[in-house]
Order: C-alpha cells, then structure tokens, then sequence
C-alpha cells in the first residue's frame, strides 16, 4: 500500500518482504556513516517490526522509499515518537542511500512526510534532529522550512553535538 507519492517516488509501508533491500541500505557504513553504527540484520529486522506497530498503533512510521521510474528501493523515511534530548517529539527522519545522494531525494521525502504529518495526521510540530556535521540532513530540514532550535550532546549518538530543527503546522 502506497501511502504517499511524489513525482519520482513512491514512499510505502514495511513489509518483512522489505528486508533484504532495507538492509543493504542500513548496513552500509557510508549511508550509515551519521549512526552510532549500521545496522546488522537483526536490528533490521527489529527496525521493520517497530514500524509495523507503530503504524497498527499510531497509522504511521518510517517507510520505505521506492523510485517511481524502475521500483527500486533507495530508503527510508517517515515519522517516529522519539526521545530527543529528553523530551517526546514527532521525529521526521530521512535516510537516501548513497548512491542515490544528490539528487534531491532526500528533500522530496522529508517535505512529503513533512506535508502529510501536518495536512493527513493532523500533527502541530514536527522535529528533526542530525549530528553538527550531516550538512546535507542539515541542508533539507532548512529547505523544508524548518528552523534550528538548539543543539545537545546526543547520549542515543556517541554524545555527538547534535542540532535539533523543528516545524509547527502553520494555523
């Protein structure tokens, strides 16, 4: 089930199915390079089975994201609750493998998702949150329109210095 299109891409709910191409993007320490680590199989799997809860429990999650023009897998990227610097937030995360960077993907997710958390989930504040050196996370969440609020030191990252942006839902 498609639940949001864009004009190159098709962003869908996770199916165990997902696995195999899930992990190749999440295993790889270039795309992976802004994680504490990449992801092993088991976290993949783990990673796949929280999302379908959250979308049984809550109706949405991360997502896979599919190019429109061959089907191939590039992604992920959705919404989670998340603990960010010790607060609840709606966690807007993006992550484009690096073959596919530059292009522009990463920027069409990230306002998709950002359009659907407000006009389709009815969210009021949406956040995003990258360690100080992913300039081009850093890059999309100012393009979408989001501002930077502050920066922490990320205990769930290495203790990375890590910029927290946000977003209310224009009233």
């Amino acid at each position: 089930m498609s639940v949001i299109e864009t004009k190159r891409l098709i962003i869908k709910q996770y199916t165990m199915e997902d696995m195999q191409e899930l992990f190749k993007v999440l295993s790889s320490p270039i795309t992976m390079k802004f994680w504490p680590e990449p992801f092993t199989i088991q976290k993949t799997e783990e990673w796949i089975k929280i999302n379908i809860e959250s979308y049984e429990k809550l109706g949405y999650g991360r997502w896979a994201v599919f190019l429109k023009e061959n089907g191939k897998f590039i992604g992920d990227c959705g919404i989670m609750i998340s603990e960010i610097d010790g607060k609840k937030e709606n966690d807007l995360g993006y992550i484009i493998h690096y073959p596919y960077w530059k292009n522009g993907y990463g920027y069409e997710v990230a306002c998709a998702c950002k359009e659907y958390a407000f006009n389709i989930l009815g969210m009021e504040r949406l956040c995003a949150n990258m360690a100080f050196d992913n300039e081009a996370s850093r890059n999309v969440a100012l393009k979408i329109g989001m501002k930077k609020e502050k920066e922490f030191y990320n205990s769930r990252n290495r203790n990375l210095l890590t910029y927290l942006y946000s977003s209310a839902k224009d009233k």
